[in-house]
């Protein structure tokens, strides 16, 4: 897509990166006696990869509650063109309010990729999975957390380098949460081995659109708790005048695509925020995966020039 030199984070990096569709259909780029019997992933999978010859960090993308994966693709590729490949598994079509399948879900692709990932991507390209990522956006972020926490039956042995709630969100209210429950309501409770940790929040996602649906990001089991929960290091940036759903595509097709316009407040347009979670992303891996914390830093300070949003609060724990 992009081939853009620029070093802004906000801005597409200098990989032209593709999308890939990955089900059990799917067959092996890279042809070799092995990859022949490569297995096919758990669940259909939205892959955005770097077409250069090189070796990439992976960072898996959960949707959130009853969005498909394809709504992230925008801000995948965005991503993905700093020198990253992207995972979003479609985790189901329809689901309650249990999450253990999700969870059981994602420990089984993380298992996965370490045996089928390579197959199926470029031949140039190689997945750097001792850089690997785990993100989630909403009823994805709560997923990623309780992955990562190894406390609910399902854990992968794929070690998680970083961790990236998007908006998490843990239920419709304190009291409230959807099974199981993440959130103890116990600050720096989450013991997660001093994994580097990023948590995204939205401005407008604890205000009801209008008196017919509530929050999208309710107060109580949104990203302020998820942050307070967290040990260092751990960084929480949170975006004004944004909603729960301002950081899909611009066009999300079908009747969930449309309905994403209706159910949460958001703000005038999605591409700021899409860019502002994007660039937050790529800016917290170069300095967590690279040691390279340069933009991490300047947008800490608040002298990051091409920050495509203001930015209502921040705080860190080191």
């Amino acid at each position: 897509m992009s081939s853009s030199s620029s070093r802004n984070a906000f801005e597409d990096g200098k990989y032209k990166s593709n999308l890939l569709t990955l089900d059990s259909s799917s067959r092996c780029c890279k042809i070799t006696p092995s990859s022949r019997a490569s297995p096919s992933p758990p669940k259909q999978l939205l892959v955005a990869t770097p077409v250069e010859e090189g070796d990439y960090p992976v960072v898996m993308l959960l949707h959130g509650y009853l969005l498909y994966n394809s709504f992230y693709s925008q801000l995948m590729l965005h991503v993905s063109s700093h020198g990253f490949i992207l995972i979003a598994p479609q985790l189901y079509s329809i689901a309650g309010p249990d999450t253990m399948d999700e969870i059981k879900s994602t420990a089984e692709i993380m298992d996965w990729l370490s045996v089928g990932l390579n197959h199926f991507l470029p031949p140039q390209v190689t997945p750097n999975l001792s850089k690997f990522v785990l993100s989630g956006h909403s009823r994805g972020g709560k997923t990623a957390f309780a992955v990562a926490l190894k406390k609910f039956g399902y854990s992968s042995n794929l070690k998680i380098s970083t961790l990236i709630g998007i908006d998490p969100v843990d239920g419709t209210g304190k009291g409230k949460q959807t099974p199981p429950p993440v959130l103890a309501y116990h600050p720096n409770s989450f013991d997660l081995d001093k994994t580097p940790i990023l948590v995204i929040g939205s401005g407008l996602g604890e205000t009801a659109r209008n008196p017919l649906f509530p929050p999208c990001a309710p107060p109580g089991v949104n990203h302020r708790e998820f942050f307070r929960e967290c040990q260092g290091p751990a960084w929480h940036f949170v975006a004004k005048d944004y909603g729960h759903l301002d950081m899909l595509d611009d066009d999300t097709k079908g009747i969930r695509g449309k309905s994403s316009y209706c159910l949460c407040k958001n703000g005038e347009e999605r591409r700021p925020m899409r860019r502002f979670v994007g660039g937050l992303v790529v800016s917290f891996l170069k300095a967590y995966l690279e040691g390279d914390d340069r933009e991490l830093v300047k947008i800490k300070d608040g002298c990051h020039e091409d920050v495509p949003v203001e930015i209502q609060e921040f705080e860190v724990i080191m």
